[in-house]
């Protein structure tokens, strides 16, 4: 197999595809990049097994074939070249030589046929959604995914399609992050979905480099999401999703209305002197007025004081400072609503204006 193709149009691909190729392997060929070269497009492969990310480029394909070459060296090889390179790849079944101008370099490489590609998904719905929409709902709810959880349906997003609206919930039993978008969909029943935290992270990096429309593809067991030159393929959680509408505190009526930015700066203060351990802070609140204090084991405080509208009187309650600032960061607008109950309840934080974006923070004992 031989192509040529400058650099620029190579690098983008294979930054976007090399992102899926884990670090650490259980099969060698996982390491390495599928390469597809046939007629003028060169198709670019990377796996892991669970996330499967495609990308095709136009290229000056002398000889055609398809082989597997290093994912990581290979995407080094291009970043480090001069701008403007034309690039030769001359590969055969062991070795491969990359060629630009005096550089020149020699990679090992594995047959096709042993790299995994995921089958053809078995599609029983598919839609069409504007890919800024898709981003913006899962920018605002990925954060809040747990991570290595036992409970393995938290390890992921769930993405729930219903007539009209894309909604996006994460939770990793600490906190809840909730985003919908209107979207002209035609559903006949809503389809709940639940994406890997890998899938989410590696489709978030796609959705932020294009502007459009995006394809999705639902089938029994996997998602498949055509994005411009990309397509990306995801295997699905077989799990129950929590039922997050019971989370939603009810009943929070002490309504705290706050400028967000002087909030989360607020807290960002308070955060310093907070506990390492459990980052706790609590907020006072009283008529128009709001008190952030965090203690920890050397007996320091931190204590900050902002206006607000509120007509809450003696309440105080305990949170995570870091739920909170990164609910405050996901929720847009100037103003944010902060909805308390008592002592032992949740807060739920939402734009003033907007309840498209809601997330729910659970209490702390301080």
């Amino acid at each position: 197999m031989k192509f040529e193709i400058k650099r620029e149009a190579l690098l983008r691909p294979l930054s976007q595809v090399t992102g899926v190729v884990e670090k650490r392997q259980t099969l060698p060929v996982l390491a390495n990049l599928l390469l597809s070269a046939r007629g003028q497009e060169l198709t670019i492969t990377g796996t892991d097994l669970e996330v499967e990310l495609v990308a095709t480029v136009m290229a000056n394909v002398a000889d055609g074939g398809e082989v597997t070459v290093p994912a990581r060296k290979l995407f080094d090889i291009c970043k480090a070249l001069p701008d403007g390179s034309d690039i030769t790849l001359d590969i055969g079944s062991e070795r491969g030589t990359v060629q630009a101008g005096r550089s020149r370099f020699v990679l090992a490489t594995l047959p096709a046929n042993d790299f995994p590609v995921i089958e053809d998904v078995d599609v029983n719905e598919s839609v069409t959604v504007d890919a800024y929409a898709l981003q913006t709902i899962i920018e605002r709810t990925a954060f809040a995914m747990a991570n290595q959880d036992v409970r393995y349906y938290l390890n992921g997003l769930l993405l729930e399609l219903a007539d009209g609206q894309i909604r996006a919930v994460a939770t990793d039993g600490h906190r809840l992050a909730i985003a919908d978008t209107e979207v002209d969909l035609n559903l006949e029943s809503t389809r709940r979905i639940i994406v890997p935290r890998k899938g989410v992270l590696e489709l978030q990096r796609l959705l932020n480099d294009h502007d459009g429309d995006v394809e999705i593809q639902l089938g029994r067991n996997h998602v498949r999401l055509n994005v411009g030159s990309s397509r990306f393929t995801s295997k699905l959680i077989d799990g129950q999703f929590p039922d997050y509408e019971a989370v939603i505190p009810p009943g929070a009526d002490q309504i705290v209305i706050a400028e967000r930015e002087a909030l989360k700066l607020a807290l960002q203060r308070t955060a310093i002197l907070s506990n390492e351990k459990f980052r706790g802070v609590k907020l006072e609140v009283s008529p128009n007025r709001l008190r952030l204090v965090a203690h920890n084991p050397e007996q320091e405080e931190a204590v900050e004081e902002l206006e607000v509208q509120t007509e809450s009187d003696r309440l105080a309650v305990g949170f995570n400072v870091n739920y909170l600032m990164d609910a405050l960061n996901a929720v847009e607008g100037e103003s944010v609503q902060v909805a308390l109950r008592d002592a032992n309840s949740s807060c739920l934080i939402s734009a003033q204006d907007s309840s498209r974006a809601r997330h729910v923070v659970m209490p702390l004992r301080l």
